[in-house]
């Protein structure tokens, strides 16, 4: 059984309060396009095995998210076969893109149905959230406002069907941790629920990622080519997460031929 684990990016992204458990509450919109892995699972195995081709994945089989994903189902259902899995990476990994998450919750929601677990998608959700703060959305996939982690969500009415993405991923890792550290929280000073209300138009120099000052000045190639992404005609562009791909949100079919370095990955979604 073969699925595709698609990217997400933030439209905004505030970040509120340190909490007592070390983690932070953030503010966000979260939004799904179509730039995917593969993900392939095949069942008798005698043995859990992990193999990924693509982007190289960093780390050791064991700390991989598709097969936490895997035992954490298991301590529910130990009956759970043993199965192979195939990971196709093409999602830039540190990128503010949320593909390692995407991978999990996907692997969840395939294992649930390749073998008829039965898990409704609000125990979905509960099992993600304790794999990863991103990982919620990618059980819900579709434009939501986010509280909490990231992990309290509310589906909300955005459809942007009616434009082009650029994004554009300079090959720079940015580390969650790191970035966080940067970051003094404080109130927002307005309501990315009501602003994505608004034309898109009217988003730039309002909708803010407050990741971008302390990531853009370790990492100023990445304010050049938001820079670029706006001169080429973007009407709103905002780096996505902590970084480092870049997104443009351009008239549709209208994307901006940018020459770029070559060693950028660059993604377009007409």
């Amino acid at each position: 059984m073969i699925v595709f684990p698609n990217c997400k990016i933030n439209l905004g992204l505030h970040i509120t309060r340190k909490r007592p458990d070390g983690f932070h509450d953030l503010e966000t919109v979260f939004y799904p396009l179509p730039v995917t892995d593969a993900l392939e699972v095949l069942s008798d195995s005698t043995a859990l095995q992990f193999e990924s081709s693509g982007i190289a994945v960093p780390g050791n089989t064991a700390d991989n998210l598709c097969v936490k994903a895997f035992h954490l189902l298991q301590q529910d259902f130990p009956a759970l076969p043993l199965v192979n899995i195939h990971l196709l990476k093409n999602i830039p990994i540190g990128a503010g893109l949320g593909g390692g998450s995407s991978d999990a919750a996907f692997m969840l929601q395939l294992l649930n149905q390749k073998f008829q677990l039965g898990i409704g998608e609000a125990a979905l959700v509960d099992y993600a959230a304790r794999l990863g703060s991103d990982c919620p959305f990618f059980i819900v996939n579709k434009p939501c406002y986010a509280t909490g982690r990231g992990e309290i969500m509310e589906t909300v009415a955005l459809d942007l069907s009616g434009y082009s993405f650029l994004l554009v991923h300079p090959g720079i890792h940015v580390n969650t941790g790191w970035a966080f550290q940067q970051l003094t929280p404080k109130a927002a000073t307005y309501s990315l629920r009501e602003l994505i209300g608004q034309p898109v138009e009217t988003w730039k120099g309002i909708m803010t990622n407050d990741f971008e000052a302390p990531v853009f000045q370790a990492h100023p190639v990445l304010a050049e080519i938001k820079e670029e992404m706006y001169k080429g005609g973007a009407v709103y562009a905002t780096m996505s997460g902590s970084g480092s791909a870049v997104l443009g949100i351009f008239p549709k079919n209208k994307i901006a031929d940018i020459l770029w370095d070559a060693s950028y990955r660059v993604f377009t979604i007409r």
